[in-house]
């Protein structure tokens, strides 16, 4: 069974933070909250721990996998951003958004929709994940903790051990949150794209 941690959402204990990243440098998926329902996570090069994301969430070939940044400073090393697509992420991050950008060589290919060469990038809100961002030193490999058969992201870390408790290695109690999802904007044209319309507005982008 998983470790269990309760972590404040407000104010993080460092040291159960330091215990989690702990967890991701040795290979591990993780759970833990977002400012848009719970999230698996592991280290951006660790391919085995992201195989075993997918086979958590049934995820097929070409999904879109998100990049979780602790702030813009990152996005230039993972994406291709022109000048209005860089005012447009600044002016609604941190947020309940991913944005989707052409990615850079420094994107593992496996991560990429492999068509379009294209990567989802976000910087969540959630005071644990940005805890959890800056004590990791990069970004990390995410996905919404969207159970197979389920259009919602799922909100009851008690509930989530109950289901896959035995597939990850640690799951973070940050509170019971929202179900909805992120709204997705694909940014790769030359007009904002709304792809999926989740908890972020979809006003400043139409």
């Amino acid at each position: 069974m998983s470790q269990f941690f309760y972590i404040h959402p407000e104010n993080p204990q460092p040291r159960l933070i330091k215990q989690a990243v702990d967890y991701l440098n040795q290979s591990g998926v993780i759970v833990y909250p977002t400012d848009s329902g719970y999230a698996l996570g592991c280290r951006l090069e660790d391919k085995n721990a992201m195989e075993r994301i997918c086979q958590i969430r049934q995820l097929e070939d070409g999904h879109n996998f998100t990049l979780m940044c602790r702030d813009l400073s990152e996005l230039a090393t993972y994406a291709h951003v022109d000048n209005s697509a860089f005012r447009l992420i600044k002016n609604n991050t941190p947020g309940k958004y991913t944005f989707i950008l052409k990615a850079t060589k420094e994107v593992p290919r496996r991560l990429m929709s492999e068509k379009r060469k294209t990567i989802g990038l976000r910087v969540p809100s959630n005071a644990i994940a940005l805890a959890l961002l800056a004590m990791l030193n990069e970004p990390m490999m995410s996905t919404s903790l969207m159970l197979p058969g389920n259009d919602f992201t799922e909100s009851d870390p008690e509930e989530i051990q109950n289901t896959i408790g035995k597939r990850v290695d640690l799951i973070i109690d940050g509170g019971t949150l929202g179900q909805q999802p992120t709204t997705v904007i694909d940014l790769t044209g030359d007009t904002p794209l709304v792809i999926r319309e989740g908890v972020g507005d979809v006003s400043p982008f139409l």
